[in-house]
C-alpha cells in the first residue's frame, strides 16, 4: 500500500511516495527545479497564481512517476500539505477569481488590527488566541474593502492545501485547524466566530464545508486520476497546514514537543493541552492536526518570514552559480560572528513576532577590507539562528521552555553552519529527522484512510539520525547580545 503526500511550499511544489508499512520514502522530487517567484504588485504585497500550483503539483507528481520506483496504481490515499494563511478564492463554478494573497502579504495588518480594537483584545485573544492580525480573515476583508467587484462573485473562500484537493475531487471541504490558522473560528464557542463575521460583515456560506483532518475530504474525479495514472476512486484523507504538518511528520503530537523548520520562513512549533496565547500576539495559537474539544492539542507557533528567503537573496547577490552547499561550506571557514558582520533577516513582509511590523532587512559593519562572501553566507544564517533565539525568548514567556527540538535534516537544516548556529544560540538541543513535508502529508494521509489506528502508529519505525548539542552557547549569547542591541535601535 503506497501513499502520496504533496507539499504546496511557497518556492515549489514537492511530492514523496511513501510505503504504509515500513513509513519509508521510496522517492521525493520537486517541482520545478527552480525557486517559484512572488508577485509583489505594491511594497509588501505577494500573491501567487492557484492555477499554476495546480500545474505544478501536476508536473511534480507526473516527475515522481517517472522515477519508476513504485507502481502509479499501488497509491491508495493522498495528503496535501500546504503554505498556511493563503486566501484562495472561488467563483460558483470553482473558477479562480484572483491571484491568492499568501502568508508573507503585509496588505491586510491594519483591517487586523482595526478588527482587534473593535472585537476587544482580551475577547479576541480568549476566544480566537489572536488578534486577527494578517491573516486569511483580514485578507478577505481587503478584497471586500478593495475589490468588490470581485467579492460579490466570490462562492468559497479556502486556504492553498483546500483549492488543490478541489483540484483533485471537485469538492471543498475545511477543518477547525484551517480555520483556525485563518482565524474565523472561535474557541470558546467552538463554532465560527460571530464576532470576525459579524465585523467584517461576512456570510457564513463562504465558508466550506467543515471536516476533521483525518478524513476523507473527497474522491479523485476520474478525468484527474486518468491523466496522474492514479486508480480511479482514491480518497484524500488528510490536509494541514505545513507549520502543524510538519510538526506531524516530527511526531510532535503531545503536550510540551517541540518541532522546528527552516524553510522560506522559520518557525518553532510546540504543542499545549491548554488555550493558550501571547498578549501581543507575537506568537500565535492554532488547533493542532490532533485537536479535538475533548482533548484540546493547541499548536502554538513562531513565524519568522525572512529565512530561507534570504538565504536564496544572499546567494542571487553573491554568486547565483555557487550551489547552497558551497555556500555553506564556504561560510564553515569563517570563525563565529563574521567578523563583526550582522544580518538582520527580516525583509520579508510584516514579522508577527515584532508586532506585525515592516522592519525590513538590515546589514551592519560592513568592512571593505575584511568582509567577503564568505562573511555575508555566515553572517546571514547567523542572523536567521538569531531571530530564532529572539522568538524563542517570547515563547518561553509564554510558558514554553523546550529541552529539545525536533526538525527535518532539510532546507537551512542542511547546513552545519546554520544548525550549529541555531543550536548555540538557542542552547536547545536539535533532534534530526530524515522527513520532509510531503512524507508527513503521505503518512497523514494513512492516519486519515485508517491504515494507521492512531498517529502515533504512524511512527514506530522513525529514529533520529542526530542529536546536535550546544557547545559554545556563552559565545552565542554574546554575540546574540550584539544582534539584539541593532534590533533594539530600529
Amino acid at each position: 500500500m503506497l501513499l502520496l503526500g504533496i507539499d504546496i511550499g511557497t518556492s515549489s511544489i514537492k511530492v514523496a511516495i511513501v510505503d504504509a508499512q515500513t513509513q519509508q520514502c521510496i522517492t521525493s522530487v520537486q517541482y520545478p527545479d527552480v525557486e517559484t517567484g512572488i508577485t509583489s504588485l505594491q511594497k509588501g504585497w505577494a500573491e501567487q497564481s492557484p492555477e499554476m500550483w495546480w500545474e505544478n503539483v501536476q508536473q511534480a507528481i507526473l516527475k515522481a512517476h517517472a522515477q519508476q520506483q513504485y507502481n502509479p496504481k499501488d497509491i491508495t490515499a493522498i495528503g496535501i500539505a500546504y503554505q498556511m494563511h493563503g486566501l484562495v478564492c472561488v467563483d460558483k463554478n470553482q473558477q479562480v477569481l484572483r491571484d491568492s494573497i499568501i502568508w508573507c502579504d503585509s496588505r491586510a495588518v491594519e483591517i487586523g488590527n482595526k478588527a482587534f480594537d473593535a472585537i476587544g483584545h482580551q475577547k479576541s485573544l480568549e476566544h480566537l488566541l489572536n488578534s486577527p492580525g494578517n491573516f486569511t480573515a483580514a485578507k478577505l476583508a481587503w478584497v471586500k474593502e478593495n475589490e468588490p467587484s470581485t467579492f460579490e462573485k466570490i462562492d468559497k473562500v479556502m486556504l492553498p492545501g483546500d483549492f488543490i484537493a478541489m483540484k483533485l475531487t471537485g469538492e471543498i471541504t475545511t477543518s477547525i485547524s484551517a480555520l483556525s490558522e485563518g482565524i474565523f473560528w472561535d474557541f470558546k464557542e467552538q463554532q465560527l466566530s460571530t464576532d470576525v463575521f459579524n465585523y467584517f460583515g461576512f456570510d457564513t456560506a463562504l465558508i466550506p464545508t467543515l471536516k476533521d483532518v483525518f478524513t476523507a475530504h473527497g474522491i479523485i474525479q476520474n478525468d484527474v486520476a486518468d491523466y496522474l495514472s492514479l486508480k480511479q476512486g482514491i480518497p484524500v484523507t488528510y490536509k494541514a497546514g505545513d507549520q502543524p504538518n510538519n510538526a506531524l511528520s516530527l511526531n510532535v503530537l503531545e503536550p510540551g514537543e517541540v518541532a522546528a523548520t527552516a524553510g522560506t520562513s522559520g518557525v518553532i512549533y510546540g504543542v499545549s493541552d491548554h488555550l493558550v496565547y501571547d498578549e501581543k500576539s507575537r506568537i500565535n495559537s492554532f488547533a493542532h492536526v490532533n485537536f479535538t474539544e475533548a482533548q484540546k492539542r493547541v499548536g502554538v507557533l513562531l513565524c519568522i518570514n525572512g529565512t530561507g528567503i534570504l538565504n536564496s537573496w544572499v546567494k542571487k547577490i553573491c554568486d547565483d552559480t555557487f550551489s547552497y552547499q558551497q555556500m555553506n561550506t564556504a561560510a564553515s571557514v569563517i570563525e563565529p560572528g563574521s567578523n563583526g558582520l550582522r544580518i538582520l533577516p527580516f525583509g520579508n513582509g510584516a514579522e508577527r513576532m515584532l508586532e506585525n511590523k515592516l522592519v525590513q532587512s538590515h546589514i551592519h559593519n560592513i568592512d571593505f577590507n575584511v568582509h567577503g562572501t564568505a562573511h555575508l553566507y555566515r553572517a546571514a544564517q547567523e542572523g536567521i539562528a538569531f531571530a530564532f533565539r529572539y522568538g524563542l525568548d517570547i515563547m518561553r514567556e509564554n510558558g514554553m521552555s523546550p529541552s529539545v527540538i525536533r526538525a527535518g535534516k532539510a532546507n537551512m537544516f542542511l547546513s552545519d553552519v546554520f544548525t550549529h548556529s541555531f543550536v548555540n544560540a538557542t542552547n536547545v538541543t536539535v533532534e534530526l529527522h530524515d522527513c520532509d513535508g510531503s512524507i508527513g502529508a503521505a503518512l497523514g494521509a494513512g492516519i486519515g484512510v485508517g491504515y494507521y489506528k492512531t498517529a502515533k502508529e504512524a511512527f514506530v519505525n522513525t529514529t533520529p539520525l542526530a542529536l546536535v548539542e550546544p557547545t559554545q552557547s556563552a559565545l552565542y549569547d554574546e554575540l546574540y547580545g550584539e544582534w539584539k542591541a541593532l534590533l533594539d535601535k530600529i
